[in-house]
């Protein structure tokens, strides 16, 4: 792991009046482009050739002569022929060079790797370095570890797929989309052959990935991402703050609820189990009465955080929850960075961080706001790894 002190080193020799923030042009980058717009800043965008042209033509940036932006957030960029050449030492010179401050996505980390994301990219990161590898499913210290660690709600595991009694989803790698999902559901151990057998003939899935696989009880209920924020620079009021709210499109999944049962039931092999590949989100407000609760799972995040992987999470983070018939909350994924729905409230803001800021406040503009407190008060150095 890069030490801390190298980056705020590097930080310090920062110029506060040039500073830009920078992203993989992938994700939820738009939100945080949009955001660091908003709080005055340039904006700086790592792209992919062949997937630039949203970036670097639908959404590029327009400035007037006085340097307000007219149109677009995006100023400047980079195209590279993959995200990952970001690593190479002369590209992170650029970005140091130019006083990029970095907010990592999960395009950063899919693409560019964990390992070399924590030793060798040596560029100021918003957000906390040393948790993104928290975000692996598998791992000896995943976030169901951390969870388990804070005392944290989450769905019971199933050791072994012949214990299956009843619903519960099977959680693996897509054998073919990279950064997707090849999941499925069972209700016994008959059930979990058959439609991984049939998964696996269609390449949906592999053997080794189904292995691997976490098998765990299926909560039954709505589900909602509640994107957070903690603040290290907050002394007067709290440092925790539920920005907003979204949930998730899903295919095939979205598209097999529309169906009514006779079309469901005349589906052939390969479009009877859906997909649960993430296309798009929705924006939600939750019960009052249950708000309570929400709070005190992120303060039970950020407390196990702290402790386990300190200096523990900075700036944004999501948890990914479903609710029962009880009204219990149940943990099935964390992210510990900008979430990916993010971008369904960028420009208009959040329900209730706007309700807080008394302005119109996204992830990414509530991300470049703390950028923005940082600079005005010397401490910079408490909000980047």
């Amino acid at each position: 792991m890069i030490d801390r002190k190298e980056i705020i080193d590097i930080v310090n020799d920062y110029n506060t009046d040039n500073i830009r923030i920078g992203a993989v042009a992938s994700h939820s980058a738009l939100d945080v482009f949009d955001g660091a717009v908003e709080e005055g800043f340039h904006t700086h965008a790592i792209c992919q050739k062949g997937r630039e042209k949203t970036y670097t033509d639908y959404f590029r940036a327009q400035r007037d002569q006085n340097g307000n932006v007219v149109r677009g957030v995006v100023d400047d960029y980079v195209n590279y022929d993959n995200f990952d050449e970001v690593l190479l030492e002369k590209n992170q010179k650029s970005l140091v060079d130019n006083d990029v401050l970095f907010v990592p996505n999960r395009s950063f980390t899919s693409y560019c790797g964990i390992d070399e994301i924590e030793n060798d990219f040596a560029v100021p990161l918003v957000g906390s370095r040393n948790m993104l590898r928290s975000e692996e499913r598998g791992l000896e210290k995943d976030y169901y570890w951390l969870l388990e660690k804070a005392g944290m709600p989450f769905p019971e595991k199933i050791g072994d797929p012949q214990d299956i009694d009843e619903l519960c989803i099977v959680k693996l790698p897509h054998a073919v989309k990279k950064l997707e999902r090849g999941f499925f559901t069972a209700s016994s151990y008959e059930e979990y052959l058959e439609k991984s057998e049939s998964l696996i003939k269609q390449g949906v899935i592999t053997r080794n990935g189904l292995a691997e696989a976490r098998i765990e009880r299926y909560v039954i209920g709505p589900v909602f991402n509640f994107d957070l924020f903690y603040s290290p620079l907050e002394e007067e009021m709290n440092p925790i703050e539920l920005l907003g709210i979204d949930w998730r499109f899903e295919t095939s999944l979205d598209g097999h609820v529309r169906l009514p049962a006779p079309q469901q039931m005349a589906l052939a092999e390969h479009q009877l189990t859906p997909e649960y590949t993430v296309c798009g989100h929705n924006t939600a407000t939750l019960r009052e009465s249950l708000l309570e609760k929400v709070f005190e799972l992120a303060e039970m995040y950020v407390d196990a955080s702290r402790k386990y992987y300190d200096p523990g999470v900075i700036g944004p983070f999501c948890l990914q929850t479903c609710v029962d018939k009880d009204l219990n909350f149940y943990i099935y994924d964390v992210a510990p960075r900008v979430g990916g729905g993010t971008n369904v409230h960028m420009s208009v803001g959040h329900p209730y961080a706007n309700t807080l800021w008394r302005k119109p406040m996204s992830t990414g503009r509530r991300v470049a706001y703390e950028v923005r407190r940082a600079i005005e008060t010397e401490q910079l150095d408490k909000i980047v790894t």
